[in-house]
């Protein structure tokens, strides 16, 4: 009798061993994902009048995503400026930043929920690669999803050393899907 009740007890423990391991091995549920947008912009570098070309090549992705009753917002800025822009950029840009946005979908205007703006695309600007390339990516902003949709938005704001003219026309961005 009491082999059988060892048997019993070990036969329920491998049965709770084994739930207990398919559990640990099982795929978690997928977290929602973002919903991007990504769109360039090139502008010409005023500060150079070189023998190379002197655009930037700027590609933005904006990105949202809905999860848990919140709304996330993030960007990705990528460029490929001039081959020249690691010789003279400590002195091409005074100021650069990036104007991330959480927005509320609605026929006409889009109002802004929460906003932020990026300033660490200087530096990045700044220490390009040696053929002038980089990325930066924002922080994310986060905001509560309330009811209808939400999307990312965004832009960039160059301050060119030299002109007196300090932030120039933002670069616009083709906002993310909506969410």
């Amino acid at each position: 009798m009491h082999k059988l009740k060892r048997s019993t007890s070990t036969a329920v423990l491998l049965a709770t061993l084994t739930g207990t391991a398919a559990l640990a091995t099982a795929a978690p549920a997928s977290a929602a994902s973002y919903h991007c947008k990504t769109s360039s912009y090139t502008v010409d570098d005023p500060s150079y009048n070189g023998p190379d070309s002197d655009n930037w090549d700027f590609d933005v992705k904006l990105c949202a995503k809905r999860s848990g009753g919140y709304v996330y917002t993030t960007a990705t800025v990528y460029w490929d400026g001039p081959y020249a822009a690691k010789q003279h950029t400590s002195y091409t840009l005074n100021k650069a930043r990036f104007h991330l946005q959480t927005k509320k979908s609605v026929s006409g205007a889009d109002p802004v929920v929460k906003y932020a703006n990026y300033t660490g695309l200087e530096h990045a600007l700044e220490h390009s690669s040696g053929n002038g390339n980089g990325s930066y990516k924002t922080g994310t902003l986060k905001s509560k999803a309330g009811t209808g949709r939400s999307l990312a938005d965004g832009y960039i704001e160059l301050d060119w050393s030299g002109d007196g003219k300090g932030y120039r026309k933002p670069l616009l961005f083709s906002a993310s899907p909506r969410v």
